[in-house]
């Protein structure tokens, strides 16, 4: 009877001293993580439950860990597809700058050049009229009064040497505000062709040509960089010009004109007007407008030098993340592990 009660005693006391030597463990165990990484250490706690349900418990960490270690992984390869594609994008850009155009408003230009090529016809009138009136003509086929700064200029053609150049050179219209513009009539004698024109080129100051050294030279650099128009005879023709200024990608600035152009048909009352021609052209700005037309790189340096500092901050902490969890998961399976044989061997 005796025998018969001290053996639950005994049992008892055994359960005892067990759950105390877990409990024990435990506690070193928890000392030993917060001296490691307090952050990262995640430790079950041991309890009087059956074993299955600690294995599950544990079970179910270490499922959820290696989900966690995944998604990380695939932030990582996200966060290196940008990466290259951020900088395959500010490649592109710097290989296609976009072009801007801006407009200058002026109240006067720079009086540009006008250079005509008369030819056999003959300059008989030349005058500066305002605000887009031109007084009825007097005598026309008359040589009459030359009001315009004009210079003459024979030289060779810069494509030809052979070729022979005779040019008049005007100065063109600056005050844009009154609505400037020059008025010229030509006269051309009996001719052989089928067809009459004169030909002419704008270019930019007429005030640089006057001081160039080499005149002759200034046309022909002229000729080969500017481009040429024509008109007809037996009408008069208003040409409107504007001005284009282009910023190339070595900082030189090129000049270019436009022009629109109106014709009308002149209504001849001569009485002797067989076999010549009446040439009449008026050159005037369109508006006061500059247009400016340069290549700008939409590349920031800034924005993608910050943009790849996030994304390898991102990067240096889901590296970060995925070793402490792969520790994590080493140290939990050795945890249990090394609970189960010190229990075991405090058992037996």
């Amino acid at each position: 009877m005796i025998r018969h009660q001290e053996t639950p005693s005994s049992y008892q006391e055994l359960s005892d001293e067990v759950e105390q030597a877990a409990v024990n463990v435990e506690a070193s165990e928890e000392q030993e993580d917060d001296q490691e990484d307090a952050s990262s250490a995640i430790l079950p706690v041991l309890d009087g439950g059956s074993t299955s349900t600690r294995f599950s418990k544990s079970c179910l960490k270490n499922v959820f860990s290696v989900i966690l270690l995944f998604i990380y992984l695939l932030l990582m390869a996200v966060a290196i597809f940008l990466v290259y594609q951020t900088i395959a994008d500010f490649r592109e850009k710097l290989k296609h700058p976009v072009m801007s155009v801006s407009y200058k408003e002026v109240p006067t230009y720079d009086a540009p050049g006008i250079a005509l090529f008369p030819g056999k016809a003959e300059l008989l009138t030349c005058k500066h009229h305002f605000y887009d009136y031109i007084p009825p003509l007097v005598n026309p086929g008359q040589p009459g009064e030359i009001e315009c700064l004009t210079e003459t200029v024979n030289y060779t053609a810069p494509f030809t040497n052979e070729t022979k150049k005779h040019a008049i050179i005007v100065e063109g219209p600056r005050d844009v505000k009154k609505r400037e513009l020059v008025f010229m009539q030509f006269h051309l004698n009996e001719t052989d062709q089928d067809f009459s024109a004169i030909d002419y080129l704008l270019f930019n100051s007429f005030q640089e040509f006057l001081s160039s050294p080499n005149k002759s030279e200034f046309m022909k650099v002229c000729e080969s960089s500017y481009s040429s128009w024509k008109f007809s005879g037996g009408f008069r023709t208003w040409v409107k010009m504007s001005l284009v200024k282009t910023k190339e990608e070595d900082s030189r600035e090129t000049v270019e004109f436009r022009q629109e152009i109106s014709v009308v048909n002149y209504i001849e009352r001569r009485t002797k007007a067989e076999g010549d021609q009446l040439f009449f052209v008026v050159f005037e700005w369109k508006d006061p407008f500059i247009q400016e037309v340069q290549d700008i790189v939409t590349a920031n340096p800034w924005n993608m030098i910050a943009l790849l500092c996030g994304v390898f901050l991102a990067l240096f902490k889901a590296a970060d993340f995925a070793k402490l969890s792969v520790k994590w998961m080493i140290k939990i399976r050795k945890r249990h592990l090394k609970r189960r044989s010190q229990i075991l061997n405090h058992i037996s």
